[in-house]
């Protein structure tokens, strides 16, 4: 007998920060570190917040991208992703409230699998249903542009 999943689960995350920008994560057993550059007075050490949030972007369209492509019988292969961001950060650099900092994002997927044209195309439309990141950004307003294409 197959074990059902919770649907609506809580997550529990718990972060320190040692200096101004540089703050380590942890989720289950796993840590990960969150910093600015040095141009910004971080230690560079890892992403920055805004780049953690495009990161998450990619991560959960390669996931939920492959989960698609399983339960629809499609060969995508591997993907990779090219990404824009177009960034207002009058909001991160205190000049004012911005209401979409995200103003667009970019992101290219390119698949190396057997799956047709059409194939992949059902793939990302299932992608665009499912992947709980992009309904965050679209949700907040961000122009989101992703299209997936063969190799």
């Amino acid at each position: 007998m197959p074990i059902k999943q919770k649907t609506v689960i809580t997550v529990k995350m718990s972060g320190h920060g040692s200096s101004h920008s540089l703050v380590d994560v942890s989720v289950r057993d796993l840590s990960s570190k969150i910093d600015e550059p040095v141009e910004r007075g971080g230690t560079n050490l890892g992403f920055s917040p805004t780049e953690t949030a495009y990161a998450a972007l990619i991560g959960c369209t390669n996931t939920i991208g492959n989960k698609c492509a399983d339960k629809l019988g499609v060969d995508i292969g591997t993907l990779d992703f090219e990404m824009e961001i177009d960034f207002d950060r009058r909001g991160v650099l205190l000049i004012e409230e911005v209401d979409v900092p995200f103003k667009a994002i970019r992101l290219r997927v390119t698949s190396n699998g057997t799956a047709s044209p059409e194939e992949l195309n059902r793939v990302a439309e299932e992608t665009a249903k499912y992947c709980a990141i992009s309904k965050l950004y679209e949700g907040a307003g961000t122009n989101l542009d992703i299209t997936w294409r063969k190799i």
